[in-house]
């Protein structure tokens, strides 16, 4: 049953325009320079027939939980469960392979990621400035600093506290994995787990390995130390009830009513 994304009327940027995309499960909140729904569908259908091709080959790929190894060498990997034929896939499905091989995941649980990314980086011919998300995670090209709140559903410190990040005018990826909102797969019980990177693909799978391991508030630093190994974190925010745990690059700050 589809639940009105309320926290998306939280979004905004004085000078940019903002609308929503829907292609069958892929929805889109977008801030833009101009209104870009046409442009919008065309990506989303281009990117999902990619993914929808290469699942129609080899269904294990929409289905299993550990990586999926497919011309990519990762010394990381001791003994992968699933080993993909060798053939030449289209660079949003490497990401998401290289992605799950990283966070040691399944390729799946970075797709919405990969889709925000792919789309932002695509709509990047049309307008300077711009922002996706998909369901939590977050692609951004924005100039200067931006705040992001973090909806952690019935934690007290939901919407309380906002992560500032310098964009250094390059694009930036905010994702965020739940196991207690949302229809995302998670074994782990964290109200929130944001992760910050340069890649979307690679920050939503590491949100749903990271959040996987979190069953007590004592696992929040356990979880972190994990985080904080995957090459290409820049930052983790986790938060469980009234506990938050941080780490990286990143500042905190109180979020005005």
């Amino acid at each position: 049953m589809y639940k009105k994304r309320t926290y998306r009327n939280l979004v905004k940027r004085e000078n940019l325009v903002s609308f929503r995309t829907v292609v069958k499960e892929t929805d889109l909140s977008i801030l833009a320079e101009k209104h870009l729904d046409r442009e919008t569908t065309d990506i989303i259908l281009k990117y999902r027939g990619y993914i929808e091709s290469y699942i129609s080959l080899y269904p294990e790929f929409a289905t299993t939980l550990v990586p999926w190894i497919n011309n990519v060498s990762d010394p990381n990997i001791i003994a992968p469960n699933i080993v993909a034929p060798n053939i030449i896939a289209p660079n949003i499905i490497n990401d998401m392979i290289k992605a799950g091989i990283k966070a040691n995941v399944g390729p799946m649980a970075a797709i919405a990621g990969s889709i925000a990314e792919y789309v932002g980086n695509d709509l990047m011919a049309h307008s300077r400035e711009v922002v996706v998300e998909n369901g939590g995670d977050i692609f951004l090209m924005l100039k200067g600093t931006v705040t992001i709140g973090i909806f952690a559903g019935e934690s007290p410190l939901s919407m309380k506290m906002g992560v500032c990040i310098d964009t250094k005018n390059q694009p930036l990826a905010v994702c965020t994995s739940s196991g207690t909102i949302g229809h995302s797969l998670s074994m782990g019980k964290a109200d929130a787990v944001c992760v910050i990177s340069r890649s979307c693909s690679l920050a939503d799978a590491a949100a749903t390995s990271i959040g996987n391991q979190i069953k007590t508030k004592a696992d929040i630093n356990k979880s972190i130390d994990f985080g904080k190994k995957i090459d290409g974190i820049i930052g983790i925010v986790v938060i469980m009830d009234d506990k938050i745990g941080l780490w990286g690059d990143i500042e905190v700050i109180p979020l005005k009513t």
